[in-house]
């Protein structure tokens, strides 16, 4: 990049030494010294998605084998949910710790970290002989899993302008829902044909694969556009990082978009729909099986959707995001509340489809912290956002698990703790809007100041 702002108008060349900070609330402000994207950037970008990709294969492998762990492991319902709630508790406990762990070490680092622990987890899930070993792999798997999209999320933030960043964000949650696809359909299918253990273990040289990508091949930024780091002086920087971001209205309403919009598709996908679908519904379990397939393929369609939309209309992440909860609400209330033991197979597939919503509107909480935060403090951040939605994923199934066990599998009782988490995140939601609204505007006018451009006043 040659020239200085002394030789070119502000509006045409980005300043030689830019400000700290610049969010791109507007959806097209470009902070200046944004990374120009091409095609590098791509290859490097698609090197940290394929380590998502492989994280959601595993961390969402159990879903579709949650029958066959009941018959390995010998156990009921509730501890059945044990398994994914603790892989998601410690999921979601890593999200701050791996957020500050990125703005400091950065991306390459903590994928390598993460990869590793996610590979040598689902490998000893493969070979747990007994239910306490095989709950130590998940949580190895969930500590390696919470490292990755977050470092994602950073990586996309350096190397695309930041006007790419609502569908770059939206692409890397669609590309890892495809692995929640492959865990439906092959995971599922060789757990039938090889077994428990040669399907794990196999499966797990996918997380070898990805490790060596990374190793060879990933840089964390463009050369020149190296982010500022602040000092580091251990607990003070922890504390100073974590109240910053938590102090801006943007990332605390991105929690609590996460915490409501993720988990009732989280928690169907992961562990009860299989369940559902079966048990209480009669499907055989490839028709369950194709259900849950079109859940994950209504996630990749709606995230594309929702991605193109907000990288156009900023706007419209907040009807975005309330639409899809009432939506899911909606469908969740006439399906457990449809009279009969069984509902109709196309009130089934709606109930799919819907829940595809779920996973790009919960993109849409990043899509709020983003322009709240300075570079150097999007991982904290990030990670902040994305406790939200384990916390609620969490929360259901274990509540989900307890309640089955006490009512006899009654499915309408213990999926009716959807419609209390939606309610409390929605009451957040709609107390936080306003003030995270008012904080961006402000945002968007130093920026403007600060490049030379005139103020927009709305």
């Amino acid at each position: 990049m040659s020239g200085s702002p002394s030789d070119q108008p502000p509006s045409d060349q980005p300043p030689s030494t830019p400000p700290p900070f610049i969010p791109p609330s507007s959806g097209r402000l470009i902070r200046p010294g944004d990374p120009p994207g091409g095609r590098r950037a791509v290859v490097m970008w698609s090197i940290g998605v394929a380590v998502y990709f492989v994280a959601v294969i595993f961390r969402t492998s159990l879903g579709v084998a949650g029958l066959d762990a009941v018959d390995r492991f010998h156990v009921n319902a509730a501890a059945l949910s044990a398994f994914s709630i603790l892989q998601l508790l410690v999921y979601a406990g890593m999200q701050v710790p791996v957020g500050l762990l990125v703005d400091r070490l950065g991306t390459k680092k903590v994928l390598v970290l993460g990869t590793t622990l996610f590979t040598v987890g689902q490998l000893a899930f493969a070979l747990s002989p007994s239910y306490g070993m095989a709950l130590a792999a998940r949580a190895l798997l969930g500590c390696g899993d919470a490292m990755t999209f977050i470092a994602v999320l950073r990586l996309g933030s350096r190397w695309f302008p930041a006007r790419r960043g609502p569908l770059v964000a939206q692409l890397a949650g669609l590309i890892g829902m495809s692995g929640n696809l492959v865990a439906t359909v092959v995971i599922a299918r060789l757990l039938h044909s090889v077994g428990w253990t040669a399907a794990f273990a196999g499966s797990s040289l996918a997380g070898v694969l990805v490790l060596a990508l990374v190793l060879l091949f990933l840089k964390d930024h463009p050369e020149g556009y190296e982010v500022p780091s602040a000092p580091h002086h251990g607990a003070a920087y922890v504390r100073r990082q974590i109240v910053a971001a938590w102090r801006e209205p943007g990332t605390r309403l991105g929690l609590w978009v996460h915490f409501t919009t993720q988990f009732p598709a989280m928690q169907f996908l992961l562990l009860w729909g299989l369940p559902f679908l079966v048990e209480a519904q009669g499907l055989t379990r490839a028709g369950a099986g194709d259900l849950l397939t079109l859940v994950v393929i209504s996630n990749m369609v709606i995230g594309l959707i929702y991605g193109q939309i907000v990288a156009r209309h900023h706007a419209a992440r907040m009807p975005l995001a309330l639409g899809t909860v009432a939506a899911t609400a909606a469908i969740w209330a006439v399906t457990l509340g449809y009279p009969g033991e069984r509902v109709p197979t196309g009130l089934l597939v709606l109930l799919c489809t819907v829940l595809g919503a779920c996973g790009p509107a919960s993109m849409l909480g990043f899509d709020f912290a983003r322009p709240a935060n300075p570079p150097e403090r999007l991982g904290t951040a990030s990670g902040i956002v994305n406790m939200g939605g384990f916390i609620a994923s969490m929360t259901t199934l274990l509540v989900v698990g307890v309640l089955l066990d006490a009512t006899g599998d009654d499915y309408r009782v213990a999926f009716s703790v959807i419609f209390v988490l939606e309610a409390l995140g929605l009451s957040q939601i709609l107390r936080l809007r306003g003030r995270a609204a008012r904080r961006e505007r402000e945002r968007v006018v130093v920026s403007r100041v600060a490049t030379g451009r005139k103020p927009v006043h709305r």
